[in-house]
């Protein structure tokens, strides 16, 4: 890597971000799950501060990104941090950005007294499971992720209280 560092993003790069997010929908086969528009994400990234970005750089360019916010652990007390997406572009990958990205959250997480570091990843996704692996990630085995949205959500949002 050279001339490689971490920068935290700003409201100037929001477009930035909405690319980061459409390249990755397009490396994980969703390309037509992103409903993120710029104006969403400056709203969500820079006026309510939901989550934070930051990006790899290499000379200046930015090639890679993550982008993480804080979860909590009831049973341990205190909170983790949970890495929502991370991406390196194509044509950098294999040059250890995605470990500078991933060492800089795990450092953001002692700082913050975090229990936990956490994040998701696709079943089929070997290269990225065998690269979490290979610095002692591991799998939660006993786990499963459910999801409600759209109008099975808004269903049980009206299902026990009245408006």
């Amino acid at each position: 890597m050279k001339n490689a560092g971490i920068r935290e993003a700003n409201e100037n790069d929001t477009l930035l971000i909405l690319d980061f997010i459409k390249q990755l929908s397009i490396y994980e086969k969703l390309p037509n799950e992103v409903k993120a528009t710029e104006e969403i994400l400056h709203n969500s990234l820079f006026i309510e501060k939901r989550a934070k970005v930051i990006f790899a750089i290499e000379d200046g360019k930015e090639v890679g990104f993550a982008l993480y916010f804080y979860n909590f652990s009831t049973f341990m007390g205190r909170p983790g941090l949970y890495l929502e997406d991370l991406f390196v572009l194509e044509s950098h990958r294999g040059k250890g950005y995605g470990k500078m990205l991933l060492s800089y959250l795990a450092n953001i997480a002692i700082k913050e007294n975090c229990t936990r570091f956490e994040w998701i990843v696709l079943d089929w996704n070997t290269p990225s499971i065998n690269f979490y692996k290979s610095f002692g990630a591991v799998p939660l085995e006993d786990w499963t992720v459910f999801r409600l949205d759209g109008e099975n959500l808004q269903n049980l949002a009206n299902k026990y209280i009245s408006n």
